[in-house]
């Protein structure tokens, strides 16, 4: 073999090597792009907020939830307001129908959804039983307000569970085979509308109504409502509405809003009701728990001295919301323990 033929074959056989060792090797993963993580959709996060609370759909919420905002933002009637521009295509439609400013709806936005959020399995129950204990709530306050002879105040409070609770939990009573009471609701309101001008007959329709009420809870297993665990969260519910009704209802240090410091007083009577019903049992699972929970409940009732408003603020929102969330606090360490 000649020597140029030699050199030749040596460069071919090079050359070749340098181009295998480049079509194998591994592809520069610092260059190229790689595939992004997928973000969480909303579903992921199950219609919740980062609290952790269910988000509040400004299409078919009732004015006891819209009014989170109305507390949240300090803004009077917004409830209405967001309820008469509805239908909503988008949250921030708040804005473009000029319901809220942007800074507004910025504070809020981790709130608002338009989408219906479905329940399923304790979570659902839970919402069905808070919803039925406003219910009761708002008729315990409206009782007060005609044993005082002010069916004027009154009728509002049995207006709302005729008016929005019911609607909105209508298709669970039927889910539950529950007997429609609609209508014994509408009964009540008529005569209390009218002026309550027979008071027998009204105390017989308001007994009809809340044993109605008690009907549509007692479809719940009895274990279930006799459950801690469930309890705790279902008072936790209606004391985060008390919240936000509470806020909506001061300015300035003083009660503007009756109805907000009322609806606020049925709730929390409520859910010293429901506390009444399993205190034996968190007392002896976790007797410091019971006790944070007790005390903070009857710092909130002094809050709401009578079902007419003080001239002035028992305690301000903020001394109110601190107090709930230290009931929250306590609940969901009862819960752990359960």
């Amino acid at each position: 073999m000649s020597l140029f033929r030699f050199f030749a074959l040596l460069f071919a056989s090079l050359s070749l090597t340098v181009l295998i060792s480049c079509t194998t090797q591994p592809p520069d993963t610092a260059s190229a792009p790689s595939s992004p993580t997928p973000a969480p959709s909303s579903m992921a996060m199950g219609g919740m907020t980062h609290s952790g609370k269910p988000k509040i759909n400004i299409n078919t919420a009732i004015l006891s939830e819209l009014d989170k905002f109305e507390a949240q933002l300090g803004v009077p009637a917004l409830s209405n307001k967001i309820q008469a521009s509805r239908p909503y295509g988008k949250p921030e439609e708040l804005v473009s129908k000029n319901v809220v400013t942007q800074a507004q709806f910025d504070q809020i936005k981790d709130m608002v959804t338009i989408e219906d959020v479905v329940l399923t399995g304790e979570a659902k129950d839970i919402d069905y039983m808070t919803k039925l204990g406003l219910m009761k709530g708002h008729m315990l306050v409206a009782k007060e307000l005609l044993d005082l002879q002010k069916p004027n105040q009154a009728e509002p409070h049995i207006g709302h569970p005729v008016e929005e609770i019911y609607a909105d939990v209508e298709d669970q009573l039927a889910e539950r085979n529950v007997k429609e009471f609609k209508t014994t609701l509408i009964t009540l309101q008529d005569l209390v509308k009218a002026g309550a001008k027979d008071p027998a007959k009204v105390n017989s329709e308001f007994k009809t109504s809340m044993e109605a009420i008690d009907r549509a809870i007692a479809t719940l297993p009895p274990a279930q409502r006799q459950s801690p665990n469930f309890v705790l969260q279902v008072i936790n519910g209606l004391l985060d509405t008390a919240n936000s009704e509470y806020g909506a209802a001061i300015a300035n240090g003083k009660i503007t809003q009756a109805i907000e410091y009322q609806d606020s007083r049925g709730f929390v009577a409520y859910a010293n009701e429901l506390y009444s019903s399993v205190t034996a049992q968190v007392e002896k699972q976790s007797p410091e728990t019971h006790k944070g929970i007790q005390q903070a409940m009857a710092e909130l009732k002094q809050v709401w001295p009578a079902a007419l408003p003080p001239a002035a603020a028992v305690k301000t929102p903020t001394q109110v919301s601190q107090l709930i969330k230290t009931v929250e606090m306590d609940t969901q360490k009862a819960v752990k323990t359960s």
